[in-house]
């Protein structure tokens, strides 16, 4: 069975990082996008781990058009109605459920699926999915595993997330069956509870130059 919803890959063509954001004031969400524009981030992860996150997405989709926005946290099939309701542009979640698939692919939203195992990675692309999120990166066996991953599943790219930072992002993006990474540092707690949004652009425009140098 194979009902994969293209464009996941068009979607992040030429984007190395894209931020993994919980929001958890609605009052951050335009501000935030506009920072993390701003910084070079233009695709969006907006995790449903927060009672503000679908408003927040409408928020952004609204204000910033620059920016693409998605869904995060995507665990099944009611998640991916609301995240498209609230006008995501994709979905991503932290694993892969066949039921999950078929109700993106029915939605007409592009799904980034979860895998951190072989077995795992079989399963998404016997339906279709040949472009995945390595999550929990670090945790599952960062860069030595995604090596490993290389050799039997070269069709492959993945999205490693899940521990991803300043000290390790060159190593991820160094690999060839590493498209882009997903990580959640651009956005500390302490500068959005300031409200320091230039700092958030900084650590984005840094991020940008890391990948800049590998791309």
């Amino acid at each position: 069975m194979r009902h994969a919803t293209g464009g996941m890959r068009q979607l992040v063509d030429g984007v190395p990082v894209i931020p993994v954001l919980v929001i958890e004031k609605l009052a951050d969400a335009v501000p935030m996008a506009v920072a993390l524009l701003e910084g070079g981030m233009r695709v969006l992860e907006v995790t449903l781990r927060s009672p503000a996150a679908l408003q927040a997405i409408e928020a952004m989709v609204r204000a910033v058009p620059g920016a693409t926005v998605g869904a995060g946290t995507i665990l099944n099939r009611d998640d991916a109605a609301r995240a498209r309701a609230a006008g995501a542009a994709f979905a991503v979640s932290p694993g892969y459920t066949p039921e999950l698939g078929v109700a993106c692919a029915e939605l007409g939203l592009p799904l980034l699926p979860g895998a951190a195992t072989a077995t795992e990675v079989m399963a998404a692309l016997d339906d279709g999915h040949d472009f995945l999120k390595f999550f929990p990166a670090e945790a599952a066996g960062g860069i030595a595993m995604l090596k490993s991953l290389a050799g039997p599943f070269p069709q492959v790219a993945f999205c490693p997330t899940g521990g991803i930072s300043p000290a390790n992002l060159e190593h991820y993006l160094s690999l060839a069956n590493v498209m882009c990474v997903g990580g959640s540092w651009l956005t500390p707690s302490d500068l959005v509870r300031r409200g320091d949004w230039a700092g958030v652009t900084a650590l984005c425009r840094s991020a940008s130059s890391t990948a800049g140098r590998l791309r």
